[in-house]
Formats: C-alpha cells, sequence, structure tokens
C-alpha cells in the first residue's frame, strides 16, 4: 500500500504589527503533495497582498503587508494532512515619530496669561482611550483646562495658563492591541514673584540707612536682572526711585535723608518678562546725630624737661557724623582737676604738650569732637614725668610662637642689646585681636624670662601680640607680631556624599512618608536648596539640615509629589554641586467594576469588566481573570498580565456551573476582586437525528466495532484539564465504556464522557498526580468488541 502523507511541522498562531510582513508556513512529508488554502472557512484561489508558496515539502503563505482584512483563521488542507492556524493583527496607538520626538525632547513654553494648544494626532485601532494626566492625576474640563478628543485627534487646551501649570504632563492613548504614553514639559514664563521679606534694616545712621532683602522664591522661569529700589516719605503719596542694584547684590545703601525723618522702602525685582509686584518695609526712622565714644587712653612717645609727646587712636564709636577733631586735658598726678592743652580741638591724633615743669609727673586724656558736640573722654594715660630721656632699651631680639594649640600661644624671645647700662628689669606682653585697635596687657606684671604662654583664646583665633622690655628709663621700643591659636580649616568645594544607600528612582505607596537623607561636606558650611520640578517645595516639606546631613519629609505622600526632587549645594563662593532624583507615588489598585458574562461565540463566554479606578495614574496596571467550577471550589487562573478590560474562555463544558472573577495588580499587589454572582451555564443540546429505514435486500449490514481515529498519549500539567478523544465506527452503534488501570469510569464524578455520532471524548477535570495511567475505551456491539488505549503523564507546575 501507499504510505500516508503527515505533518512533519504544523501551522503556528502568530502575532503582527499592522503593516508588518506576516508568514505561515507547514512541513508534509511528501513532495507531491499539492495543498489548498483557507481563510475563515473559505477557501483562498487569490487575495490581495497575499501570496502562496510551495518549496519542495514546505508550504508558505506570504502577507507582504499585514492590513485587518488579513485578521482571521487559516487553514491548509492537502493529500491526508490539515493543519489550522490564526494570524492575530495588532494596531496599536501610533504618533508620527517626529512629532513624538519634539514633544518629549523640547519643552513647551508659553507665557503667562496666554492660551495653550497641545494637539496631539494619532493613528491605531479603534476605540482608542485617551487621558491627559499632570502629576498622575487625570486632568478633566474646569474653567481654564479643556480635554477634546476625536477619532484621529486629542487636544489639551488651556485658557489662561500661570505658573501653576508648570510641570511634567503625560499623554496615555490606550486600545486592544497596546498602550502608548508620551511624556512632555510645559514652561510658563512669568514676572518674578516679589522679592521675598521681611527688609531688614542692616544700618541706620544719620549718614546711612541700608537696608536688605531675599531673592523671590520664584523667578517666573526667567533669571532675574535687577531689583528697582524706591522710598517713600511718610506722610506723603509718591514714591521716590533711589536706584538699582544688580541680581547679585540685595542690599542697598543711600544717603539721601533728613534726620529724625520716617520712610517707607520699596523693592521690586526684574526679569525679561516684567516687573514683580512690591515688598515693602514697615516705617523707618533715620536715626539722630550722636555724639563720639570715649578713644582709648592715649599712650606715651616721649618726654623732655618741660614736653610731653603723646598720641591716640580713633574711637570706637565715631557717633553719627564724621570726628572734626579732639580735646587734649591734662593733670598732675594726684589732682583731680584737669586742664586744656589747647584752646581749639586737635586735627592730628599726635600732639607734643609743652610748658611742663621739669620733674613732675602728669597725666593726659583726650576727647573726640563731631558735629553733635564732644564726646565722653578716654581714661588718663599712664602717668609720665617730664625730664630729658635716658636712653630705654632696644627691641627684643628673634620674637616668635614656638608652640600653640586651640586656646593658646607659647612666644619665646632674646634680650635685647643693653644700652649705656640699663638692664632689662622685665618684658611686657601686650595683645589686640585683628578687629580691635586697642592693646591690652596679657600679665598683671612684667614676665621676667624671655617666653611666655598667652592663653585664653579661642580656636583659629588671630590676635596680635607684642613684647617690649622694660628698665628703670622706662619701655622699650615694642617688637610685634601676628599668631593663631590652632589650624584654620581649609577651604573644602560644597560635595554631595552619593552612594548606594541615596536612589535616584524612589517608588513609594501613598500615605507612606518620603524621607530622603543625603550627606555632604564643605567648609565653610555650605548653603542647602531643595527644589521640586525646578519650583520651592510644597508647604507640606520639611526640610532639615544639621552635622553634614540634610533630610527631606513628607510625613504622608500624595499623588501630587510625584516628580523630579533636586537638591543644591552652595558655598558663596561660586561652587555649586546638585543631585536629582525622582519620587512615583503609587497605591495598591482599586477593584474592577462590574463584570459581564456574555456568548458572543457558541461554546464560549466572553467576560468584559468595568476598568480600575487606578488606570488614570498606573501605568503597569493589569488583570488576571479567574474561575470555579462550584460555589466552594478552588478558583484557577484563566488569564494574567491582560491590559485590556475583556477576556474570552473557550474551554466551556456544556451543563457545569462557572463562577468568575477579575483583580486588578501592580508592583504593589492586588486589589480586592470583582466577582459574579449568580453561575453562568451553557445547557447541553441534545443531538437529534433521523434513521432512514433502508429496504432490506438480502446483505446482512451488521459490523463489528472498529477505531477510526484512536487514543493517543498526552502530557498535562497539574491542575489542567485533560480532552482524550477517539473516532469509533461499527452497526449497530457500539456501547462505549471509558478504563483507566482496568477500573470503569463510568460513575465517576471527576470524569466527563461524550459520544456525539461516534466522536467519543472524555475530559479528565483538574489533573493530578492520581490521575496519571493506562486509560482504555471500550467499542462493542452484538457482533463485536475493540479496544484503544494510550497513557496519560502528569508534570508538574516549576
Amino acid at each position: 500500500s501507499v504510505p500516508r502523507c503527515y505533518l512533519n511541522k504544523q501551522l503556528a498562531t502568530m502575532r503582527v504589527l499592522k503593516g508588518e510582513p506576516a508568514e505561515l508556513s507547514c512541513t508534509v512529508s511528501k513532495d507531491n503533495v499539492t495543498g489548498t488554502w483557507f481563510k475563515d472557512g473559505l477557501k483562498l484561489t487569490s487575495m490581495e497582498g497575499v501570496v502562496f508558496e510551495k518549496k519542495g515539502l514546505v508550504h508558505k503563505l506570504i502577507i507582504n503587508k499585514a492590513e485587518d482584512i488579513h485578521a482571521g483563521k487559516y487553514r491548509f488542507e492537502g493529500g491526508d494532512v490539515k493543519t489550522e492556524a490564526s494570524i492575530f493583527v495588532e494596531d496599536p496607538p501610533q504618533v508620527d515619530k517626529v512629532l513624538h520626538k519634539n514633544l518629549t525632547s523640547v519643552p513647551t513654553v508659553a507665557k503667562a496669561g496666554e492660551g495653550v494648544k497641545l494637539r496631539i494626532p494619532f493613528e491605531g485601532r479603534g476605540p482608542i482611550r485617551t487621558a491627559w494626566l499632570k502629576d498622575r492625576m487625570e486632568l478633566g474640563d474646569d474653567s481654564r483646562i479643556r480635554v477634546d478628543k476625536t477619532d484621529t485627534c486629542t487636544t489639551l487646551s488651556i485658557s489662561s495658563c500661570d505658573r501653576r501649570d508648570c510641570g511634567d504632563y503625560k499623554v496615555r492613548l490606550k486600545n486592544d492591541s497596546g498602550v502608548l504614553e508620551i511624556n512632555l514639559k510645559l514652561m510658563v514664563i512669568d514676572k518674578p514673584q516679589p522679592p521675598a521679606g521681611p527688609i531688614k534694616i542692616v544700618e541706620n545712621s544719620a549718614n546711612n540707612i541700608t537696608i536688605q532683602w531675599k531673592p523671590p522664591k520664584d523667578d517666573g522661569g526667567k533669571p532675574v536682572q535687577r531689583y528697582l529700589v524706591e522710598r517713600q516719605q511718610v506722610g506723603r503719596n509718591d514714591w521716590e526711585t533711589l536706584g538699582e542694584t544688580p541680581r547679585s547684590c540685595t542690599s542697598f545703601t543711600t544717603s539721601k535723608m533728613e534726620e529724625e525723618m520716617s520712610y517707607y522702602f520699596r523693592v521690586r525685582a526684574v526679569n525679561a518678562e516684567g516687573v514683580s509686584d512690591a515688598l515693602e518695609s514697615g516705617e523707618v526712622k533715620a536715626a539722630a546725630k550722636a555724639s563720639p565714644g570715649a578713644p582709648d587712653p592715649p599712650e606715651i612717645v616721649s618726654a623732655t624737661r618741660d614736653t610731653v609727646t603723646i598720641s591716640w587712636k580713633v574711637p570706637r564709636k565715631t557717633g553719627t557724623s564724621q570726628i572734626m577733631g579732639y580735646i587734649v586735658q591734662k593733670r598732675k598726678k594726684g589732682t583731680v582737676t584737669w586742664l586744656p592743652v589747647t584752646k581749639v580741638p586737635v586735627k592730628d591724633k599726635k600732639l607734643m604738650v609743652t610748658g611742663l615743669k621739669k620733674g613732675v609727673q602728669y597725666e593726659f586724656r583726650v576727647a573726640a569732637v563731631n558735629a553733635a558736640g564732644t564726646g565722653q573722654p578716654s581714661d588718663p594715660s599712664e602717668p609720665t614725668f617730664a625730664r630729658d630721656p635716658t636712653k630705654s632699651p632696644g627691641q627684643v631680639q628673634d620674637l616668635k610662637v614656638s608652640s600653640s594649640d586651640s586656646t593658646s600661644v607659647t612666644l619665646t624671645w632674646n634680650r635685647p642689646e643693653v644700652q649705656d647700662g640699663n638692664d632689662v628689669k622685665g618684658y611686657e606682653v601686650e595683645m589686640r585681636p585683628c578687629n580691635s585697635p586697642s592693646w591690652t596687657k596679657c600679665f598683671t606684671l612684667p614676665a621676667e624670662s624671655t617666653s611666655c604662654r598667652v592663653q585664653g583664646l579661642q580656636a583659629r583665633e588671630k590676635v596680635f601680640l607684642r613684647v617690649r622690655a622694660l628698665s628703670d628709663s622706662g619701655p622699650g621700643e615694642a617688637t610685634e607680631l601676628e599668631a593663631c591659636a590652632g589650624a584654620a580649616a581649609p577651604v573644602v568645594s560644597p560635595r554631595l556624599l552619593i552612594d548606594d544607600t541615596v536612589k535616584s528612582f524612589l517608588v513609594i505607596k501613598a500615605g507612606n512618608p518620603i524621607r530622603v537623607k543625603i550627606p555632604f561636606e564643605g567648609s565653610p558650611e555650605p548653603e542647602v536648596t531643595w527644589l521640586k520640578d525646578g519650583l520651592p517645595l510644597p508647604s507640606r516639606a520639611a526640610v532639615s539640615t544639621e552635622d553634614g546631613t540634610t533630610q527631606l519629609l513628607l510625613r504622608a505622600a500624595e499623588f501630587s509629589d510625584s516628580g523630579t526632587y533636586t537638591v543644591e549645594l552652595g558655598n558663596g563662593l561660586g561652587k555649586r554641586e546638585t543631585f536629582s532624583f525622582q519620587v512615583q507615588i503609587t497605591d495598591i489598585p482599586q477593584p474592577p467594576g462590574a463584570i459581564r458574562l456574555e456568548e458572543n461565540v457558541p461554546s464560549t463566554v466572553t467576560v468584559t469588566w468595568e476598568p480600575s479606578v487606578s488606570e488614570k495614574w498606573e501605568k503597569n496596571l493589569y488583570y488576571t481573570v479567574l474561575k470555579r467550577e462550584s460555589q466552594k471550589g478552588p478558583w484557577q487562573v484563566l488569564g494574567d498580565l491582560i491590559y485590556n478590560n475583556k477576556f474570552t474562555f473557550t474551554r466551556v463544558v456544556p451543563g457545569r456551573d462557572y463562577y468568575f472573577k477579575v483583580v486588578a495588580k501592580n508592583d504593589l499587589g492586588a486589589s480586592d476582586p470583582a466577582e459574579t454572582v449568580q453561575p453562568w451555564r451553557i445547557r447541553k443540546t441534545k443531538a437529534e437525528f433521523r434513521v432512514k429505514v433502508q429496504k432490506y435486500r438480502g446483505v446482512n449490514q451488521n459490523q463489528p466495532p472498529r477505531f477510526l481515529v484512536p487514543l493517543k498519549p498526552h502530557v498535562v500539567v497539574t491542575g489542567s484539564e485533560c480532552h482524550m478523544s477517539c473516532a469509533v465506527g461499527g452497526h449497530p452503534a457500539p456501547k462505549i465504556t471509558w478504563y483507566k488501570d482496568s477500573r470503569d469510569l463510568s460513575r465517576d464524578p471527576n470524569y466527563f464522557c461524550t459520544n456525539d455520532f461516534g466522536v467519543c471524548s472524555l475530559v479528565v477535570l483538574q489533573a493530578t498526580k492520581h490521575d496519571e495511567g493506562e486509560y482504555m475505551v471500550e467499542a462493542s456491539n452484538e457482533v463485536g468488541r475493540a479496544f484503544s488505549k494510550a497513557f496519560l503523564t502528569i508534570k508538574g507546575n516549576s
């Protein structure tokens, strides 16, 4: 006999994007087979865009460019073989590539008060659902914002935009074939907000008033160029322009004022878009003039038999006007009466006092004079004799700092050369801070050795020290040096210490806190600034910075908290460093809506449901469909990772009750289920057939049973259903009995048996390891009997 033709390779179901090529192919065992192709049950002789090809044993159906008309079920028949497969043409939403690139890479810029219209045309199989989102929340129509949609286009219109509309927007296009999301950025530029207050009065004297403010919290999307400063006298209506400062200067000094007159000041910020509203100060009263403070005691420069030369320094408090001169007074030591030395104030800070009596000891004091009058007099100078000078000691030699720590400095020096036999009796050590002109003695008594330790200093404090030798003829000339307690800290550029503990992308569940700690270093201590999407943080955000760590805290995350956060360091010396990270707020999905069941195709059920409201903000949301066959039976997964709202179950057994439920899922977990309450059942239809009685011709028509199609071995996974079938012939119609390992299955409820016109099927429900074994079907009638056997293998889930 001629061997039968069989299939080496069957057709395989495929999914293809619309416009892409597709190919179905099968391989038969004989080269002389002429095949026929069918689509959806109809024979194909020719079809637009479809080519039939045969190369040896391989038969192909080639589609150059897949369209919707090419979707369907295809069948190849040739000789003794037949094989089927389906082509699904996917047509997800699409947007022009150039438009997509421009939208995602170039921000849309608009001026405040102007209208904005963002129009995005799209293609794809309808219906296409569209949504516009900002900060993960779907936008709807209100007094300013409108969302329009046609079959080919979606448009977002903002009638009068403002700075609140800045941020990241997302357009979501969705159909049964997939989801397309487009991220775009909208920038709204405006005049700046007013400078940040309050206005501080840094200086208020009879000559000057200096005010200070802070930059605006929002520069309007354009950098501030300068500040305008104005003044209004209390009681008047008009404002006077005083001047302007560059963007880097947030202080202003004016000398145009009247003594004890009150004023208001206001400051405006200016950028390329315009001038901000004004920041106004409270009432500021110009200070009245004040006389100078007391100078330090004058110093003795030199003396003769009838003169003493003294010098002094400007007092620390000069009053509210310029010093015009000094009043110098003298008295004999031991008396209380001070006498003027000159009739008019002395303009210099040095004076030779004449007309003194030889051998008398004198004291001197000075007082500064300005427009407000004469100030307080200084304390008396050291007493000194009016006599010809003897040679005083020379300067100490090799004065230096031998050691220092955080609170002290140790000095050493060498003795001066002895002049004319004036031996040194001791050493006077004095000190003054860098910001003070006054010298103070470090010790009550003179130092006797050529070294000393000056204590009580602050860490890294710079001071001036001087040492002079003392003898019977008076003090010698001082030797001076600069010293510092401990080492000054070096300048360290600001640097964020980003390591593995600092994440660049955070997913936070809604309601949970957002807490981000970022360590940093820098000297001097850098200034820390936090931003969200380039704007100041919302009022709910708390920022704390201490001990080289800055922390952002939002105690209960909201969906609007999603975005880009930036921390910025600056040290006031032009050195800056930034770090940005993304925060995405999500939550366990809300449950799907009501479930509907329909039998669109015989022996199937189509499950549809209302989408979960979480679809508005959750990109990665999908659905799982489950079923069970009794109210208390176990649930089985029918479909997972479903991104639309429909699923069709095809293996429905007539006469059986089904319950269905749908669960929404994302990365955080699953929602509560939506469930059907009433069971779904497809009624069994009884096969009706008629028997045409043939006239007896004298020939016996009885035939023993025979298997037209025998049983085949099966391998299934634990928990799934197994369908075993065969075809039987014979006359009279044979009786069919199923066995497993020689056990009759007719009355076993775990098995479902059918016999439709000789096509016999056995369904194993929820197969377990106990169902593994040899199955046999017996066909018998009054003429004879026949058997067919096959083995069922059960595999685990893993």
